[in-house]
C-alpha cells in the first residue's frame, strides 16, 4: 500500500521479521507467483522421467508466465540462491527454501485432491527452478 517504512528502525534487524513479511507477501497474493492457470503443467513437468524433457519443460513454462510474474520469480529466485550460497552458516539449502517456499509460489485454485503429494511437487519444483537458475532465466 502507500505505507512507508524506515528500514532503519530496529525492528527490522531481526531477518526473521523480514522473512516472515516476504513469505506473508507472497502467500496473501491473490493469485500465486506460478498462476494457478500454471499449476498442472509444472506439476506435469516436474513428474517428467527425463532429466532433459523435464528441464526444457521447466525453462518454457517460466518463460511463459505473465512478464510480471517471470520478472518477479527472476529476481526472487536470484536472491534465494544467494541465501543458498551462506548455507553453512544460514542452513538454509535447497531443499530448506523449496520447503519453506514451494507451498507458497505454486498451489492449486482449490484445496482438493492430495495434498500431501502436491506439497512434494510443489517442493521439487521450487527445487528444480533454484538448482538450475542460471539454465531457466
Amino acid at each position: 500500500a502507500d505505507e512507508h517504512l524506515d528500514l532503519d528502525d530496529g525492528r527490522w534487524e531481526d531477518i526473521h521479521v523480514v522473512t516472515g513479511a516476504l513469505k506473508l507477501f507472497f502467500r496473501e497474493l491473490p493469485e500465486p507467483l506460478v498462476p494457478f492457470s500454471h499449476f498442472d503443467k509444472f506439476i506435469a513437468a516436474i513428474k517428467m522421467q527425463d532429466p532433459t524433457r523435464r528441464g526444457r519443460c521447466v525453462r518454457d513454462l517460466v518463460f511463459s508466465l505473465p512478464p510480471a510474474h517471470h520478472d518477479t520469480m527472476k529476481v526472487l529466485f536470484r536472491h534465494l540462491c544467494r541465501v543458498i550460497e551462506y548455507k553453512e552458516e544460514n542452513r538454509m539449502s535447497v531443499q530448506s527454501i523449496a520447503i519453506v517456499f514451494g507451498p507458497t509460489l505454486l498451489r492449486p485454485a482449490s484445496e482438493e485432491g492430495n495434498m500431501a503429494m502436491h506439497m512434494v511437487f510443489q517442493n521439487q519444483v521450487v527445487e528444480h527452478i533454484l538448482n538450475q537458475y542460471s539454465y531457466i532465466f
